[in-house]
């Protein structure tokens, strides 16, 4: 099993590197520190798990995901998160990961988890079972028109670099998009969410797990 890590610690994906290389049949191929080198290494490389983080800089292991697996549907995700809100964790899922780790089971699980994804079979971490379980009950009850915002990907990805202090001419250079198309994105979020600030856009940002701002 060839496994690419995406975490922006080097002393976790030094960890999690020794921990997968002691399994005889899983080797890992390649470490990215941010969302956009996991993207570009998934590409590249064409692993078959990416062991991903949910919180890192510039692009968040959930906007990652899902452009990884827009790319290649075959790569399986394992995301890693210290956090167990509902939200979060069905982002994660919805975004197509097969697995979600909480990181303070991390070493406990991750075994585990590598071996269900690589038969096709999903894994949590069962301290979050339950929020899955709640998080399909409610949706059988829930109204549409009480339904939040959709944000696109793009959107999203443009509201973390917002949130994480991002000016409009480097928000384009990092998507590689003009800086009018770059505005007219910043404008449109706004619309969406009916905010008219920065401040409201971050707390929204890291309300929605977008980004910790704690990297």
């Amino acid at each position: 099993m060839r496994i690419l890590i995406a975490d922006d610690h080097g002393i976790v994906r030094e960890g999690l590197k020794s921990l997968i290389e002691h399994q005889s049949d899983m080797k890992v191929i390649a470490e990215a520190e941010d969302g956009r080198a996991a993207v570009e290494l998934a590409k590249e490389l064409c692993p078959d798990v990416v062991v991903m983080d949910i919180s890192m800089p510039t692009l968040n292991g959930i906007e990652a995901t899902r452009l990884i697996l827009q790319e290649n549907k075959n790569i399986k995700v394992i995301a890693l998160s210290m956090h167990s809100d509902k939200h979060i964790v069905m982002e994660a899922l919805e975004a197509g990961a097969s697995a979600y780790i909480l990181k303070s089971y991390l070493f406990d699980e991750l075994i585990r988890a590598l071996e269900s994804v690589s038969q096709d079979r999903c894994y949590l971490s069962p301290r979050i079972t339950n929020v899955v379980v709640d998080d399909y009950v409610q949706k059988t009850k829930r109204i549409e028109s009480g339904a939040k915002p959709k944000l696109t990907s793009r959107e999203r990805q443009v509201l973390q670099l917002i949130a994480e202090g991002k000016t409009i001419k480097e928000i384009a250079r990092i998507l590689h998009i003009s800086p009018k198309t770059a505005d007219a994105n910043r404008r449109q979020i706004m619309n969406k969410l009916n905010m008219s600030s920065v401040a409201e856009l971050t707390k929204y940002a890291v309300r929605e797990g977008l980004t910790s701002l704690e990297f």
